[in-house]
């Protein structure tokens, strides 16, 4: 999936769906990253290039480096249905 550039992220690749949550990873295309609302990690190196994973489960929405809002709505394997928006 394709985000706005403001997010600071690239396209977001979902890798994994399990019952529980919904595996995901990003380039990152900003100078930092943050998330809160969803397990996540990732690096940052000298230049500014680097990639995040992040994995959600159904519930409130997770934020992404205070300005993307992520909630992962409904979970039916093999698929799921995603909300991505500004945060509001």
């Amino acid at each position: 999936m394709t985000v706005p550039e403001r997010y600071g992220l690239g396209p977001i690749e979902v890798t994994e769906i399990t019952g529980d949550g919904v595996g995901m990873v990003a380039p990152l295309t900003g100078n930092g990253y943050s998330i809160s609302g969803c397990s996540g990690g990732g690096g940052v190196t000298s230049n500014g290039v680097g990639g995040v994973s992040m994995n959600c489960g159904v519930g409130p929405a997770a934020t992404v480096n205070d300005v993307m809002s992520l909630k992962v709505v409904k979970i039916q394997k093999p698929s799921a249905v995603l909300r991505i928006e500004p945060v509001k």
